[in-house]
């Protein structure tokens, strides 16, 4: 049964037995908490699908120096306090040795503090809000920031579409697509384009056609889409039908092959940028791309390339770790050694580079990754030039 609730003296006492006892079995025991049900599913699922992938792959071909990787699922439903409940199971309860996830940036934010204090490393491969990684030391992620290709992504929608006025629409009421707006906001100001109109709406939001309208009357080259794929998609939907038949140039949350699914053929004239895309030929993603239609009978997507990748660079960590069995150290020895990770795989080279908290200390480790930007042509992602 799933612990809803964690005393500050039943939490302070797991924390205590997980640092001094920290026995755990021969497995290697790696945690991952992900949205498998709700409103982020279409992200957790395919991210957990990718964790799968390359463990079955890892373990096939020997494992850790002989052990066996052993993933402890949790479904953190894409909710803040769920991700809580999850990351404290799985820390204090299940006693694994590192963390992936949480799914959603709003919910990294509230649980990687979690991780932090018990020294356990929280790994995230698809939040890209800014601020994440400046919780602290123990918390990484191979997802690139909105920071970093926002603006790639906007040039190149620029340089393809002689963008010279756009529309803002944006989520107000989730971290990550307020950090994508205040992103794109900023490289609209570098790139000098001016703005229409600024619309907003919530999570859950399905009628969209009042800011829609507001938008049309402007006449906007494109319209710049802050969103999950949730209301994402039904915004592109509505424009369409409303006539609004510009581009849009999309973050983080709507790169996903399911934009097709729930926006049909009114998905086309999106550019997202990622450092992934299906159109990829390196032979890593060509491995990629081809196992995860042999496993799972459909296309991957950026999130599940990430997880995929995730999996690996952590293997290679774990190979210069020696674990004693004494829980506090092994997890110390992780943090220690996946900084030096460089790795090449279905989203191409990767290594961390390290950031500063508010007070400009050291802290975590983002994604040093160049991003590729790709526009959605009669359902497929195509990468631009």
């Amino acid at each position: 049964m799933r612990q809803k609730t964690f005393s500050t003296s039943l939490l302070a006492l797991a924390l205590a037995t997980t640092l001094f006892t920290g026995a755990y079995a021969a497995d290697i025991k790696i945690g991952v908490a992900e949205a498998l049900s709700g409103g982020a599913a279409q992200y957790g699922i395919s991210i957990r699908n990718g964790f799968q992938l390359a463990v079955d792959e890892i373990n096939a071909a020997g494992g850790i120096n002989g052990d066996k990787l052993q993933l402890v699922i949790e479904d953190e439903q894409g909710k803040k306090e769920e991700a809580i409940n999850v990351f404290k199971k799985l820390i204090f309860q299940d006693k694994v040795l590192m963390v992936f996830g949480p799914t959603l940036s709003n919910s990294a934010q509230a649980a990687d503090p979690i991780a932090q204090a018990a020294k356990t490393v929280a790994f995230g491969t698809s939040n890209t809000a800014d601020g994440i990684t400046s919780i602290g030391d123990y918390v990484f992620r191979n997802s690139v920031t909105e920071a970093d290709v926002l603006p790639e992504t906007l040039k190149m929608a620029v340089k393809k579409s002689g963008i010279k006025k756009v529309a803002v629409m944006y989520g107000n009421d989730d971290v990550f697509t307020k950090s994508g707006y205040d992103n794109f906001k900023k490289a609209l100001e570098d790139l000098k384009i001016a703005v229409t109109t600024t619309e907003t709406f919530a999570k859950g939001d399905v009628d969209f056609k009042a800011q829609l309208t507001k938008i049309k009357a402007g006449n906007p080259d494109a319209v710049v889409l802050s969103a999950l794929l949730a209301e994402g998609a039904p915004i592109m939907v509505q424009a369409r039908q409303l006539g609004l038949n510009v581009p849009f140039v999309g973050g983080n949350g709507m790169n996903s092959v399911k934009v097709f699914d729930l926006a049909k053929d009114k998905a086309d004239g999106l550019y997202v940028g990622s450092p992934w895309s299906a159109s990829n030929a390196t032979p890593e993603n060509t491995k990629f791309v081809k196992a995860f239609n042999d496993k799972y009978k459909t296309a991957p997507d950026q999130f599940a390339a990430q997880a995929y990748d995730a999996l690996y660079i952590t293997a290679q960590a774990l190979k210069q770790v020696k674990l004693s069995n004494n829980l506090a150290t092994d997890r110390s020895a992780v943090r220690d050694a996946l900084p030096n990770v460089k790795w090449t795989g279905a989203t191409g080279a990767f290594q961390f580079r390290r950031t500063n908290d508010s007070a400009g200390k050291p802290a975590g480790y983002d994604a040093q990754q160049v991003p590729i930007v790709s526009v959605t042509k009669a359902g497929q992602f195509a990468i631009e030039k």
